[in-house]
This record gives structure tokens, sequence and C-alpha cells, in this order.
């Protein structure tokens, strides 16, 4: 399962690399059924000037729409940053089975930085989650995307 978790990471990835290049925050995201990639995404905040376009939700949008239905059991989410509240809040509110995260998020990370949102006992629906697959490199695109915005 290690080899195929890393490959949807990568995948992952790459869309946070295809946010870099459209000088978006580069966060990508792919949710996954029966070890096949149902929806993809990537940051589109600037694009469309929508503060609801992040990665994790452009990619539950696009399971929804190939699957049909608002629900996606059954499904697991690969994201190359962990979680704000509203992306956790969404993860949730989908039925999204496991969340994996490359990298923490100490200013706005809903899971383990700032807060363990998918831990609260008030939830309905249990997702579980992992962290660390890609670390470095999620987290070094993010640092020289930033760095070039401060220069």
């Amino acid at each position: 399962m290690k080899g195929e978790s890393t490959n949807f990471m990568l995948l992952a990835f790459k869309e946070a690399q295809n946010a870099y290049n459209s000088n978006e925050v580069p966060i990508g995201a792919v949710v996954v059924k029966n070890g096949l990639v149902v929806g993809s995404g990537f940051n589109q905040v600037i694009l469309h000037q929508s503060v609801s376009k992040h990665a994790e939700i452009n990619a539950i949008n696009a399971a929804s729409k190939k699957l049909n239905n608002y629900r996606l059991t059954g499904c697991d989410i690969y994201v190359t940053l962990e979680p704000c509240h509203m992306c956790a809040k969404a993860i949730v509110d989908a039925r999204l089975n496991k969340l994996y995260f490359a990298t923490p998020e100490p200013k706005t990370g809903a899971v383990i930085s700032i807060d363990t949102f998918l831990d609260s006992s008030h939830l309905n629906h249990r997702v579980s989650y992992s962290y660390g697959e890609m670390q470095q490199e999620s987290a070094a695109l993010l640092k020289k995307f930033f760095q070039l915005k401060r220069s």
C-alpha cells in the first residue's frame, strides 16, 4: 500500500505544481476510489476570485461530479498540505474514508497543527488520517513559492 500511497501523493504534488505554475499557492489534491483517481484539483483562489477554490474542495467537487454523488464513501483524499478548517469540514461532509497529507500547516492546519478537528467527538463521520509522505518536497515547493513572492 505504501507504494500506491506514494503514487497518489505524487499525483497530488503534480497538481500542486500546476498551482505553482498558475501563480497560485502550490497545493494539490486527488480523490481516489478503488485504486483509481476520481477527482483532482489545485488551488484556484486567484483565478476564480473565490476563497472556496482550495485544492481539496476542487478535487472533492470533481470526484462528486464524476461519481454523480456528493457522498464520496469508499474514497480517500491525498493533499500536499494539511487542510484548513473549511477543507477539513468538506472532507467530513463528503464522507471520505481517509485523509493523507504531506506536510503540516502551522498557521491554519486544522488536523494536527492549530486544531484536531477530525478528532472532534461531535462529528457524525470519522475520517482517519496520516501524514508525512512527500513532506520535504511539498514543504520545499511552498517555501520556494513564498520566497519568490517576497522578493
